[in-house]
């Protein structure tokens, strides 16, 4: 018999079950004070507001005019214009939930890390899972349609262009797509060399693509035949809708500014005005380039034709100088995408890591260059054999349905935070809040829904492998799991006043 002066035995505390654990959150300072702390060294704050706006611009603009107009414009005719208004108005709701979520929660992870501080572990996941399908395929779908204008320039300047077996994924009549796998190396090695270092060539790049689609503006306005927009919908708002689908995988690039939440010298200010102003910039110049070159050309004419601005260059002023030149704008502003969606990539995985989901190598840093190198490295690699081997209209639709479901997520996000944290320092707040994130939400789902059933279908099996990762894996190995989220705040705040 138990001494009845005795104290009682002391209990273990209660496991959560397999519900709390899937739906346990990341509490907001962890998130916070973690920020730029990887495996081994830390990510450097250099980046400034005019930095992290040319990386969402770098990020965004090239993919819908240089490579997907050209897939758009057979699916919606003349009112690919619209079709850009429709992803870019749904690119501006979920936006405005970016920037709030961004000045509120400065990290790396971008919208798993919003996901994981709202809505619980499983949801972060797939989130998470969503981002990598968005950025890891959509350098390589970039990637692609870089080759097209990198034989354009190799044409009108020597010559001689890639054989069709090396410039061409199996299933476009190649063998090996040698130059998406060359620009997305080249990448990496500005990557390596540093985030600021990255973010100044970048910067560069943008400019001379706003220049080549400002001189495309003017060279293709002289071509410019209204009878072109006669038949201005010939396939129906269903055409509209699905071409605004397939563009909406361009407007990723405020998603990338906010991965660069652990590099940027202010954070809560610079991210929301980043992304704002990038916003504006990219869809202004997304529709008036769309409306000049379906004016100059024929929609029919842009069936197959991944390098259809520098086609009507040569067409409208009868000499291929000009087609020449912008091909080298092109080339240089794909470029330019490559390396910044790329870079977000990294950093997603590198906020994925640091939480045991996904194996530590992705977020150790190296001390020299303050950069995830064998993150980079691996991620470089992937994209580089997935764009040397898949054809750019599957890729660019997979990269849509990604990046619609966690848009999707991050206007929930807001609302949620809202909520459970109204307490919170907020330096940018969504206007009319619920009713912008629910249209945002609702605009998501609609654009989801209007791709194709092999979409969805290819989709459905990555969300497939990704569970079957994380409840073999990310589940056990997460820092909640082996270490508790009390015990994680109390570590980072004990070694912050180390310091």
């Amino acid at each position: 018999m138990l001494d009845q002066g005795a104290a009682p035995p002391t209990q273990a505390p209660q496991r959560p079950g397999q519900m709390g654990r899937l739906m346990r959150r990341k509490p907001v300072e962890l998130l916070v004070a973690e920020g730029g702390k990887g495996e081994g060294g830390t990510l450097k704050r250099s980046l400034s507001m005019w930095q992290l706006t040319m990386i969402s611009i770098g990020a965004t603009l090239g993919t819908g005019i240089f490579v997907v107009l050209g897939e758009a414009v057979p699916a919606a005719g003349p009112a690919v214009t619209i079709s850009f208004v429709i992803a870019g108005l749904t690119a501006l709701f979920s936006a405005l939930s970016y920037a709030e979520l961004a000045g509120t929660i400065p990290v790396s992870g971008s919208s798993y890390s919003y996901a994981y501080a709202t809505m619980g572990e499983l949801v972060a996941w797939v989130c998470g899972w969503c981002l990598v399908l968005e950025y890891g395929v959509s350098v390589a779908a970039v990637a692609v349609g870089w080759g097209e204008y990198l034989n354009e320039l190799l044409a009108g300047t020597i010559g001689w262009t890639i054989p069709d077996m090396f410039s061409a994924p199996p299933g476009d009549g190649g063998i090996f797509n040698l130059p998406a796998l060359i620009v997305v190396l080249l990448a990496m090695a500005f990557l390596l060399g540093g985030a600021k270092e990255s973010a100044r060539a970048n910067t560069i790049m943008v400019v001379v693509k706003i220049a080549a689609l400002l001189l495309f503006c003017a060279i293709g306005i002289q071509g410019f035949k209204s009878g072109n927009y006669a038949d201005f919908m010939p396939l129906g708002m269903a055409g509209v809708s699905a071409a605004g689908a397939t563009l909406f995988f361009s407007y990723i690039g405020f998603d990338a500014a906010s991965t660069a939440g652990e590099e940027a010298k202010n954070p809560q200010r610079d991210l929301p005005r980043a992304i704002m102003l990038s916003l504006v910039i990219v869809t202004a110049l997304y529709v008036l380039v769309a409306a000049v070159a379906v004016g100059a050309r024929p929609w029919k004419g842009f069936t197959d034709s991944e390098a259809a601005l520098a086609g009507i260059m040569k067409d409208v002023t009868g000499q291929p100088f000009w087609g020449t030149v912008l091909a080298a704008g092109a080339v240089i502003a794909i470029a330019s995408v490559v390396l910044t969606v790329l870079y977000g990539q990294t950093r997603i995985l590198f906020a994925m890591s640091r939480d045991g989901l996904v194996p530590k190598t992705f977020s150790k840093v190296s001390p020299r260059t303050g950069t995830p190198r064998v993150n980079t490295v691996v991620v470089s690699l992937f994209c580089g054999v997935l764009a040397a081997a898949i054809p750019l209209g599957e890729l660019a639709n997979a990269t849509s349905i990604g990046t619609l479901f966690a848009f999707a997520l991050v206007n929930i996000a807001v609302i949620v935070l809202r909520r459970t944290r109204p307490e919170m320092k907020r330096t940018f707040r969504v206007p009319l809040s619920p009713l912008f994130p629910l249209v945002g939400f609702g605009f998501c789902v609609w654009m989801m829904f209007s791709l194709d059933a092999i979409t969805w279908v290819v989709f459905g099996v990555w969300m497939a492998v990704g569970l079957v990762i994380y409840f073999g894996y990310g589940q056990r190995r997460s820092r909640l799991q082996t270490q508790g989220a009390d015990d994680s705040v109390a570590a980072v705040k004990e070694s912050g006043q180390e310091k």
